[in-house]
């Protein structure tokens, strides 16, 4: 089970205590430490590995914003506060969402279905988002500091360049930084297939081909000479063995 370690920070006892209940109904949320002050939290992020922060911005000392700035690699971030003048600040700072208190249980709720969303297509062990395969399977990609969630059926082709994918959509692109290996991955095996090490198309648009091309959106996109078979066995199911489209 996915397991997200998360930190509580908060100069409030009771503000503690409510995050931490509502944690307690979430079993992929792991909690391994609650700490009263910004200086608090910046030494147990040093002695251990933490996902996210529920974190307070205005605390004695250091403010939850400071804090932030001071980490050369922050965990994901929700902000929890009585100020709601910080939120624009926060969003600048990349945060996931943020928390108005008092927090309503319906709200914790909304945010943690981002932090799924995010936790899977940041941390060092994860992928986009995926439910399984089915008409609304969808994944979340980052892109000017926000997950887009983008629905698999909505998919024409993606592209590989170096670091970043582009995601074709029917009226627009969308570029984030991520490989094409960890997207191919993730993708409805029946619906989309590999035709080159910079490409994958959904089946399903693919208006022509040929040996070594497919025409999509008027597009022709190229099909690599070590993808062909598999490529051939999609368009052509029961072929085989068969070395030619």
């Amino acid at each position: 089970m996915l397991k997200i370690k998360t930190l509580i920070v908060d100069d409030e006892p009771h503000a503690i205590e409510i995050i931490e209940r509502y944690i307690g109904l979430i079993p992929e949320i792991e909690l391994v430490g609650k700490c009263n002050n910004a200086i608090q939290a910046f030494q147990e992020l040093q002695r251990q590995e933490v996902d996210l922060l529920f974190l307070d911005v205005k605390m004695p000392g250091l403010l939850g914003t400071d804090l932030i700035r001071s980490l050369q690699q922050p965990p994901g971030v929700i902000f929890t506060t009585a100020y709601a003048e910080y939120a624009l600040e926060g969003y600048d700072l990349n945060i996931i969402d943020y928390l108005l208190k008092p927090v309503p249980l319906e709200r914790f709720l909304k945010a943690v279905d981002k932090v799924f969303g995010f936790y899977k297509m940041n941390h060092s062990t994860a992928k986009p988002q995926q439910v399984p395969a089915s008409k609304d399977t969808f994944l979340y990609f980052r892109m000017d500091r926000k997950m887009i969630k983008v629905n698999a059926s909505d998919i024409y082709w993606i592209e590989s360049q170096k670091d970043y994918i582009k995601v074709k959509l029917k009226d627009r692109e969308i570029t984030s930084k991520q490989k094409i290996s960890t997207v191919s991955e993730l993708l409805p095996d029946d619906k989309f297939v590999r035709i080159h090490r910079s490409f994958i198309v959904a089946i399903d648009k693919i208006e022509s081909y040929l040996h070594d091309t497919v025409e999509i959106m008027g597009r022709e996109l190229p099909v690599g000479r070590h993808y062909k078979e598999e490529f051939n066995l999609k368009m052509n199911p029961g072929t085989a063995g068969s070395k030619n489209i």
